[in-house]
């Protein structure tokens, strides 16, 4: 594969970057320690058992993991937006999910948050300035 290739431990941060999760989520998921979690990272291989365990707190196949590259993502990418019409469904897709929707649900998920957050708020506002004038 060449040195373009990257090392299991990058993939892993990666894709966990993709997931807008900190390394500190993963590692409090994983049951370890930052430290640990910064050292999977950094590790051009990891065990089979702790891919697992990895790969189901980041949603992915352990294939997915191995198979990450960011040609892949970009393909991926690519294929989903410019050539949704023109291309079969399934082009490019080594992945069980595109991290542009992914991010983009997440996003969504943070404004629909921060909205409820804002009502909430708004409506203690509300009520104390009522209890004021009353």
């Amino acid at each position: 594969m060449g040195d373009a290739a990257l090392h299991i431990g990058r993939k892993i941060s990666r894709i966990r970057e993709l997931r807008g999760m900190k390394q500190e989520s993963l590692a409090a998921e994983l049951g370890i320690s930052q430290q640990a979690v910064s050292k999977i990272e950094q590790s051009a291989d990891v065990e089979d058992a702790a891919l697992e365990k990895i790969a189901k707190v980041l949603g992915v196949s352990v294939e997915a993991i191995k198979n990450y590259s960011d040609e892949a993502v970009i393909y991926n990418i690519q294929n989903n937006y410019e050539g949704s019409n023109n291309h079969g469904s399934n082009v490019g897709h080594q992945f069980n999910f595109s991290p542009i929707e992914k991010i983009v649900q997440l996003y969504d998920e943070k404004i629909a948050l921060l909205e409820r957050l804002l009502q909430s708020e708004k409506e203690k506002v509300e009520a104390l300035k009522n209890n004021r004038i009353h």
